[in-house]
């Protein structure tokens, strides 16, 4: 199998399913098809195209996307984006700042948006301003728009397990003695992703590297951050990023709170909400 049929029948089984758990069962059955080399062909563009894909650029944009650095739910980010097809993972892999471009990252972001309403009010004498959130359904991101897909990844592993015959067979043995070996998890300081490691905690670097994504989280560039302080700005010499997050509100309620009296001959203002 050439790289033209693995991608072939990644995009082949987003066409022949309607949901993940028929896709995965899809692929998995055209693959326990093939003879068992051709199986380890599939594994190793998808290993080869995941390794691709592990950069520090790519694991920034799986962090601010997520809201989660593991060094595993990159992975299922990477599975999650080799799902999406050739186009895109192309398209991420030339530019990664271009993910914001991708219909299902849009998704993302509208799913998000709307996750919960937000209402304002002020006490009578305007010295306090409370803030409630309400969600409007469950889960902020259902299943099937997660991104992440690990069942994707070890649709092959489970067909070679079939045409072997064994449960105890895996494709990684045929993937190393072609010399192919998967860039993941990177658990170690000796196993990271490729490229020069960065801060992802530096908003200039930020705004160099994946200026689109950052803008669109609200991270200041290097212009805003050399701006004069306020009045409520740390003076401790640290620079205080902001960072994307999704609010969690959890079973026990469904309302979020957020009081803050404002400083002297300041309006009311409203803290960040926590967990």
């Amino acid at each position: 199998m050439d790289v033209d049929g693995f991608w072939d029948l990644v995009e082949r089984s987003a066409q022949e399913s309607s949901n993940r758990e028929d896709r995965v069962a899809w692929l998995e059955d055209q693959l326990s098809r093939l003879p068992a080399e051709e199986i380890v062909d599939f594994k190793a563009w998808f290993t080869l195209s995941a390794n691709r894909a592990c950069t520090w650029e790519l694991y920034a944009a799986c962090w601010m996307i997520t809201n989660s650095g593991s060094s595993d739910g990159f992975e299922y980010f990477v599975d999650w984006l080799i799902s999406l097809g050739r186009d895109a993972f192309d398209a991420v892999m030339d530019c990664p700042d271009h993910i914001i471009d991708l219909p299902e990252v849009q998704r993302l972001f509208e799913l998000s948006r709307t996750y919960t309403r937000r209402q304002v009010s002020l006490s009578k004498d305007g010295g306090i301003r409370l803030i409630r959130l309400t969600r409007m359904r469950r889960v902020c991101w259902p299943d099937e728009d997660w991104p992440g897909f690990e069942r994707f990844s070890n649709a092959a592993t489970r067909a070679y397990r079939q045409a072997m015959g064994s449960d105890r067979a895996h494709p990684a043995e045929a993937l190393r003695a072609r010399g192919i070996t998967s860039a993941f998890p990177f658990l170690s300081f000796i196993a990271q992703p490729n490229g020069e490691e960065w801060d992802f905690s530096d908003s200039v670097e930020l705004m160099r590297r994946l200026p689109r994504l950052a803008r669109h989280y609200g991270i200041a560039d290097e212009a805003v951050a050399e701006l004069p302080a306020k009045a409520d700005t740390p003076t401790d010499g640290r620079r205080y990023t902001p960072w994307p997050h999704q609010v969690r509100l959890y079973d026990e309620g469904p309302r979020a709170w957020s009081f803050r009296r404002p400083r002297a001959g300041g309006r009311p203002v409203a803290r960040a909400l926590k967990p």
